[in-house]
């Protein structure tokens, strides 16, 4: 029987990967990490990280990687890296938003380096990560996602086993098309209740306890009725990529995503006002200015 994990390295220590790192650390792991940006390292070192120099360095002696990565050439760059020697048993989780054909390509080139890849994207946002409030959606080897489970309860709140490689990026498809929809809904109908006269505090309490209250309402409705989407709990720019890629999937499967195409564009005014790597619910901003209410940038 395969001993039980106790170190844990995390390559990729921005919003999602710092604050995994920290509740691992808090949880009882030994974790290491690596990160391109030195702010992002320098962050994760003064909360106990043993920041390394690459990805391949993170892993040394690890039972445990855990990817948190922006797009697909920081997986194929962060795989390139870690596939330069064996390492027989180690298990890599891939935690990111990506598309299916590339996690398959990363799965494929790190068996031949004797790593066992799984595909588990988060569902959650910034300041979820933060209060290990995640739900984890796992595929692959199911026997490497048992081993792993105690170490997911480090930093998930549910982790959900779903069969086949590839069937986590699916679900959490499925989920973030339904965020990227309910976060502009969120946005319009605090536009509307604000417009009309109403108290954008008072729109969320009285909302938030009724039947048309969403997570999403309920965890960006206060940055909206404050006109402050500072510090991001998920940047504008993280959104249009993960919205994109959902896009591309289910064209391939022949679906229609009518309310994804109309939110589409709100994002892309979003960006386009400087919201870029501002949090999501930027996206109130757009519709506040079209409807003639004071924006604050």
């Amino acid at each position: 029987m395969p001993d039980a994990i106790k170190n844990i390295a995390v390559i990729g220590l921005g919003i999602m990967g710092g604050a995994i790192a920290r509740n691992l650390i808090d949880a009882g792991f030994t974790v290491s990490g690596f990160d391109v940006d030195n702010s992002r390292a320098s962050a994760a070192a003064s909360s106990g990280v043993a920041v390394r120099g690459s990805a391949a360095e993170a892993a040394d002696g690890a039972d445990l990687i855990l990817t948190s990565l922006p797009n697909v050439a920081a997986l194929d760059e962060t795989v390139a890296s870690l596939a330069e020697k064996q390492r027989p048993g180690l298990i890599l989780a891939e935690l990111s938003t990506l598309p299916i054909e590339a996690k398959e390509r990363a799965r494929d080139r790190l068996a031949g380096a004797g790593i066992v890849m799984l595909d588990c994207p988060l569902s959650g946002t910034g300041a979820q990560a933060k209060t290990r409030d995640l739900a984890l959606y796992g595929s692959g080897d199911e026997a490497a996602f048992a081993r792993c489970r105690d170490a997911f309860a480090g930093f998930a709140r549910v982790s959900h086993y779903l069969g086949a490689f590839g069937n986590g990026s699916r679900m959490k498809f499925v989920a973030n098309l339904l965020v990227a929809v309910h976060n502009a809904a969120a946005a319009e109908a605090i536009v509307l209740g604000t417009k009309a006269g109403l108290d954008p505090e008072r729109i969320l309490d009285v909302i938030g306890s009724g039947a048309g209250t969403s997570r999403i309402f309920e965890l960006r409705g206060p940055m909206m009725a404050r006109g402050v989407y500072t510090p991001p709990t998920a940047t504008m720019h993280v959104l249009q990529k993960d919205s994109a890629i959902i896009g591309d999937f289910a064209r391939a499967l022949g679906v229609e995503t009518p309310m994804l195409d109309a939110a589409a564009p709100l994002y892309d005014d979003a960006e386009a006002q400087g919201y870029a790597a501002e949090d999501v619910g930027a996206v109130h901003a757009v519709l506040a200015r079209r409807a003639g209410l004071p924006v604050k940038k």
